[in-house]
């Protein structure tokens, strides 16, 4: 057991580290890191209140929309990162303050993986510095690898080709195996603004 005194000095060694880090070095050329009090606690609120509460502001519709997957889908692979790895896990620092939560850090991930979105420009809406999201998308990415790799992440076999060149050949797509990247399709409709961003190599 951690004696009271012991707490104490761990408490005031961390509020010092933070008041040091607020202020900055501001020697030489080296650039001063600002502290910001960010509110994680209403992030996470917030984000629980629009996707993840039994009624929230945006229906599943929405949530597939934003996130590219199912609100389920999502849960289960949170609840498996936890179980793998407790950096997804909400947790208090040694300032007894209140972390960010494990909806917080996978948010950033998968948008920054769906949308190619900056580091920093979900900051404003989920409450996450820019670091501290690069750190998200590597332990997702990692974690995902490695709990998910052995079963979803393997080459196809012969069984599994042929089971998708069937399918493409029903769509219409003949001999796709994978993306439309690999495709030369005509887009019939395709809009105005559009045009000149899919056209590939060949004219």
């Amino acid at each position: 057991m951690i004696g009271e005194e012991e707490r104490n000095t761990w408490f005031t060694a961390a509020i010092e580290f933070e008041r040091q880090n607020s202020q900055g070095t501001g020697s030489g050329d080296e650039i001063s890191r600002q502290y910001r009090y960010r509110d994680r606690v209403s992030g996470h609120s917030r984000l629980l209140n629009d996707y993840f509460v039994e009624n929230p502001v945006y229906d599943e519709t929405l949530f597939r929309r934003r996130f590219r997957l199912s609100r389920p889908l999502f849960l289960r692979i949170l609840h498996t990162l936890q179980e793998h790895n407790d950096y997804f896990v909400q947790r208090r620092n040694a300032a007894n303050t209140v972390g960010l939560s494990g909806e917080q850090k996978m948010t950033v991930a998968l948008r920054m993986l769906a949308y190619g979105m900056s580091a920093d420009s979900l900051d404003e809406y989920v409450r996450i510095g820019e670091i501290t999201t690069i750190e998200c998308v590597k332990r997702f990415c990692q974690g995902v690898v490695e709990i998910f790799g052995p079963e979803y992440l393997i080459s196809p076999n012969a069984a599994d080709i042929f089971r998708l060149l069937r399918k493409a050949n029903q769509r219409g797509f003949l001999g796709m195996l994978g993306s439309l990247d690999c495709m030369h399709w005509a887009w019939k409709n395709c809009p105005a603004a559009y045009h000149g961003m899919y056209t590939g190599h060949v004219h």
